[in-house]
């Protein structure tokens, strides 16, 4: 029986070979991207994950927010605190800290490299995180001072095949020799740090210090099992005023209980490992975060598109119907029962599935390499890697086997053979219901998608287009100039003989992409009571007019007035915080150090406000302070179309000053481009998958079409005779799906607006929805239904009435 049934299948796929084809290729782009998607989200669910101790270690981060204005949101926290909280609670059964160290250099014989993963690491780390070591011991490889343990990609890149156990690296930065005593093969990908070089903590003295008031070390506890970590949480305002509150007055001069009575507070809190990743809103983390609402789109993208295409397997085997008739007809006269046409036909389905999840396989390792590449992602459909898969498409096949054949099934084995057979086939106002709410269902969902593309696109466009307050046209950093030591004051008088280059500043300070930053706690006038948190950038003279910002009032800095090394420049919205306004030339700002030594600057401008953070965030108050020993970057503003030519002859230049370190520089708009490449890349992904789901809803409402256009063969065939024309049999069959747009549009506005309203929020600077987006997206789907329907139409307003009317 079981081979009678794939028999009269695979006939029937044979025969019905175009219809066949669509129904499985609709399916099979369903699936695809139903299982693409899926394979991005189990990603970014997995960070940090593969971790053995995960579910116990957490992470230490340091809030605060003045009264004066200014949020403090920390991802690292001070040098004690790892082993102060280790100490003071029991629960604490470990404690571990990275210190990031930036870009050094490190040098092995004659060669000399940038190391842009290099981290300090506590002895302890790589027993509380899980990445093994392919040589050497985990509990004694950085016990000792200048050790390292190094990854394979930076052992290769220094030592080629050798043995690196042993191998001494000069760590230039330091004067001091590493000696290599642990390799890893390398930190997992889905982790939320990324280092090549792990260095003993041991060999760096600020890691000794006792200071509260600086905050450099990720710090991570290793709680006891199955512990709550709020309970932990809810303890540490103690060691707040325990710890901090002696340190903030000596610094301040005030209690840390006057502190909070003047509305400022300060605090230590708990995040759980795992939650890094997709649900942090912290500034100086080791690497970009991702994000959970992201996560939670394309997961609904996935979910519908999965039932848009079985919709449309539904749609099109219920189009088919009428064609098989006869023969559901038929076999019932001839003794089959119900149960049997329904086997046949969920066989169908099943079949059908299998073969649409074959291709859709292929397609997801085609579309794979270029997923990767537009989402920035590494993804791989590995079995070994990912033993999840195997299960899930073994129940997805049954599940969507089983939700496309449902419908079809029910639907085709419960025809009258009678009526049947004399041909009456009627399916009635209940299936025909259902299929028009299928049509709804799908075309609310493609509504939705380009309403949602065309604002985030609208969106993206803001921000590409938005005045930042400085130019970032046809600027270069050329970075990690402290290399040069005291050559660089010579390598920026050489670029500015260049005709090409119009100003050059020196700062590590920079509006887009990494930039050095610290919080720089003020007040003013002597107000001590109101302070208030700003960020600080370091600046020289050229600054300011090299990114071409403007001065609000006042001056700039100034080589010529000594007593500038006490100035400082302000933006609008830290003289709006101070009530000064255009007033603020004259007063004085005043911070303390960690020991209580005070200095005062005084207000020499006011800056007009430029986004140096994120469009994310408001704009918040900052002020600048002139340094001229801020060797970190070279700022160069050029001019002309020729920047390949100048930046042939700036390595040039850099290459005759040294022979150690290596020319490296990005330009301004490409670091501003990046802050918002997730942004970017949903944008692209969202478009790329609007489109998907319209097609697929298009292969539903052609099949939709041929149903009724097939349902209505003779009613067609005497209108043509009674005198109607191609255009108006056209209008009789579109008129309806006309409606049932209209319907899925009046359904999508609202939600879609309040999906995207909700969207926007995460941006402080963003678009009006606009009334013209819905009404794009209304004739875009009309024009997408009535270009798919009219092809059937037509087709059916042109068929000869006399072969539909010659059984009459």
């Amino acid at each position: 029986m079981l081979k009678n049934y794939f028999k009269i299948a695979w006939r029937n796929l044979a025969r019905n070979i175009r219809f066949s084809l669509i129904n499985i290729f609709g399916l099979a782009i369903g699936i695809a991207t139903c299982l693409l998607i899926m394979l991005f989200v189990q990603n970014e669910l997995s960070y940090d994950r593969y971790n053995d101790k995960a579910d116990r270690i957490v992470r230490v981060v340091f809030r605060g927010k003045m009264n004066g204005g200014g949020e403090i949101k920390e991802a690292n926290v001070m040098p004690p605190v790892a082993q102060t909280l280790k100490k003071d609670f029991p629960e604490v059964t470990d404690a571990t800290r990275i210190r990031d160290y930036g870009m050094p250099r490190i040098t092995y014989g004659n060669k000399t490299f940038k190391e842009d993963a290099f981290a300090f690491v506590d002895a302890n780390f790589f027993q509380i995180f899980t990445i093994p070591l392919i040589k050497g011991n985990a509990a004694t490889a950085l016990l000792q001072p200048n050790t390292a343990v190094i990854s394979k990609e930076v052992a290769k890149k220094y030592f080629g095949n050798e043995n690196p156990i042993g191998k001494v690296l000069l760590f230039k930065d330091q004067n001091a020799a590493l000696t290599v005593t642990g390799l890893i093969d390398e930190v997992p990908a889905n982790s939320h740090f990324h280092f090549g070089v792990f260095a003993s903590m041991i060999s760096l003295p600020e890691a000794k210090d006792q200071i509260w008031m600086a905050s450099n070390f990720f710090t991570y506890l290793l709680l006891q099992k199955d512990y709550d970590y709020r309970k932990l949480e809810a303890k540490l305002p103690n060691e707040v005023d325990k710890y901090i509150g002696p340190q903030l007055q000596k610094s301040m001069g005030v209690t840390i209980s006057q502190f909070r009575k003047s509305g400022n507070n300060i605090g230590l809190f708990l995040q759980p490992l795992t939650d890094i990743h997709l649900h942090s809103d912290l500034t100086g983390d080791m690497q970009p975060h991702g994000d959970i609402q992201y996560v939670y789109i394309f997961s609904a993208v996935a979910v519908f598109m999965l039932l848009i295409a079985c919709i449309n397997f539904m749609n099109l085997s219920t189009a088919g119907a009428s064609k098989r008739a006869k023969e559901v007809g038929i076999r019932k006269v001839m003794g089959s029962d119900k149960k049997q046409l329904i086997t046949q036909f969920f066989l169908e389905s099943f079949l059908l599935t299998g073969v649409a999840m074959f291709i859709a396989l292929g397609l997801v390792y085609l579309a794979l390499p270029v997923f990767n590449n537009i989402a920035g992602q590494n993804l791989g459909l590995q079995l070994k890697n990912n033993i999840w898969i195997v299960p899930c498409l073994v129940l997805f096949s049954l599940f969507t086997g089983v939700l496309a054949g449902s419908y079809p099934a029910f639907f085709l084995s419960s025809f009258n053979p009678i009526n049947v057979l004399k041909g009456r086939f009627i399916s009635g106002k209940r299936s025909t219901g259902l299929r028009s709410g299928l049509v709804v269902f799908q075309f609310f969902i493609s509504i939705s998608l380009i309403i949602g593309t065309v604002i985030v696109y609208k969106q993206l466009s803001y921000i590409q287009h938005k005045k930042l307050g400085y130019n970032k046209d046809q600027v270069i950093v050329v970075e990690g100039t402290y290399w040069l030591g005291k050559d660089q004051e010579v390598f920026k008088q050489q670029l500015l003989q260049d005709p090409r280059v119009i100003s050059v500043s020196a700062s590590g300070y920079l509006p887009a992409g990494n930039s050095y930053g610290n919080n720089f706690l003020i007040y003013a006038d002597n107000n001590s009571a109101q302070l208030v948190n700003t960020l600080r950038y370091e600046v020289d003279d050229n600054y300011i007019p090299t990114l071409s910002m403007q001065l609000f009032y006042g001056r700039n800095f100034s080589k010529q007035y000594g007593t500038d090394s006490l100035a400082i420049i302000i933006n609008e919205t830290a003289a709006k915080t101070f009530s000064w306004n255009q007033n603020a030339i004259g007063h004085t700002l005043t911070r303390q150090d960690n020991y209580g030594k005070k200095f005062t600057y005084h207000v020499i401008g006011i800056v007009k406000d430029f986004h140096f953070k994120s469009l994310h965030e408001l704009i918040t108050p900052l002020v600048m302070t002139m340094s001229n020993n801020d060797n970190s970057n070279i700022i160069i503003k050029a001019k002309g179309k020729d920047m390949q030519g100048l930046l042939s002859s700036t390595k040039n230049k850099w290459d005759n000053l040294t022979t150690q370190s290596p020319f490296t520089y990005s330009f301004l708009d490409d670091r501003y481009n990046n802050t918002y490449k997730a942004e970017q890349n949903t944008g692209l992904i969202l478009g790329i998958f609007a489109g998907l789901t319209i097609f697929v809803a298009c292969l539903g409402l052609f099949g939709l079409a041929t149903f009724i256009a097939e349902q209505r063969t003779k009613e067609i065939g005497i209108r043509k005779v009674l005198g109607a024309n191609v255009a108006s049999v056209v209008s009789l069959l579109s008129k309806d799906f006309v409606k049932l747009v209209f319907i899925a549009f009046l359904i999508a506005s609202p939600i879609a607006w309040l999906v995207m309203n909700k969207w926007l929020q995460y941006f402080a600077y963003r678009i009006q929805i606009s009334w013209w987006t819905f009404f794009i997206a209304a004739i875009g789907a009309l024009l997408i239904a009535l270009l798919t329907i009219s092809f059937r139409a037509i087709k059916a307003a042109l068929a000869n009435p006399v072969n539909s009317l010659r059984s009459e």
